[in-house]
């Protein structure tokens, strides 16, 4: 009888020992791989640690599968997003307005900071927001009853925008500035071939603005194109760069000189200039803007 329980006891243990599940998705953050020394993204003795962990679970015939980091593929898509938003709006509304709404990410970034990163917006700030949010009614023209999908668009064009910058303020500790511009540049090629490709089988009248027809650009178009290319990618590792380095205030502040420029360029292309509301509203955002940067 005294046998029968000593075999039933070590039976227990070790059915407790073996694993619950035959295969685990183990995910690591690259803050996980940090050791002591900040400065450095890996530190090989802690890679080194989780390396005999994974393999004391697979040696009791558990299958890992290991994922390590994914904030640059979500600032990818976040601001892939923004600017395929903006770029319609672009070709639909003066420049102006499509650039003021695409400014309004401050503000997104404000109440996205408050939420998820604890941080505080004080009075002034909240008085930023609330001018803000006024300042894109002015522009929207909102009459009470609904708004356009350009506004819809706009809106969202500012706050995949403000998903965007606010990953950057984490991403920025672990990652090298180009590292993070790189896989901004790949979500951004690799998306559009797929809708291209995508549209090639289905088109959707409300989904235009990602979906559509495939027009081969005139030999004079692809100068227009390369410039884009390089312009764009320059805005972006300066834009990075400079939110790596600089308060995130004084950088905000600075970039809405966009604005000016936008309206300005705008005029040239033939836009109208914009009417009294708009532009009180243009005017209110960028007060917003500021006040929220400098809470």
């Amino acid at each position: 009888m005294i046998k029968i329980v000593v075999i039933c006891n070590v039976y227990k243990k070790i059915y407790h020992m073996l694993p619950k599940y035959k295969r685990v998705l183990l995910k690591l953050s690259g803050e996980a791989l940090l050791g002591q020394n900040t400065n450095d993204p890996f530190d090989p003795k802690v890679i080194e640690q989780y390396a005999y962990d994974i393999k004391d679970v697979t040696n009791l015939g558990v299958q890992v599968a290991i994922v390590i980091g994914g904030g640059n593929i979500f600032r990818g898509v976040a601001g892939f997003l923004a600017l395929l938003f903006f770029f319609y709006n672009i070709a639909n509304i003066p420049l102006g307005e499509a650039m003021t709404f695409s400014k309004t990410s401050t503000i997104f970034t404000a109440l996205l900071a408050y939420f998820f990163l604890k941080e505080q917006i004080g009075i002034k700030g909240w008085i930023g927001v609330i001018v803000g949010f006024i300042g894109i009614l002015f522009i929207a023209e909102f009459d009470g009853s609904s708004l356009e999908k350009t506004d819809y668009l706009g809106i969202l064009s500012g706050f995949g925008a403000a998903l965007a910058y606010t990953s950057i303020r984490e991403l920025r500790r672990f990652y090298d500035s180009r590292a993070i511009v790189l896989s901004f540049m790949a979500v951004g090629t690799i998306f559009p071939l797929i809708f291209m490709i995508i549209s090639e089988f289905y088109t959707n009248p409300h989904l235009d603005f990602m979906l559509g027809t495939f027009v081969m650009p005139e030999a004079r178009d692809w100068i227009f194109i390369a410039l884009l290319g390089v312009f764009s990618t320059y805005a972006q590792i300066y834009m990075t760069k400079s939110y790596s380095l600089a308060k995130a205030g004084i950088v905000s502040t600075v970039s809405y000189s966009n604005i000016a420029f936008s309206i300005v360029l705008g005029l040239f292309m033939g836009d109208a200039f914009p009417s009294f509301i708009v532009l009180l509203g243009i005017i209110l955002i960028v007060i917003s803007g500021i006040m929220v940067s400098k809470k």
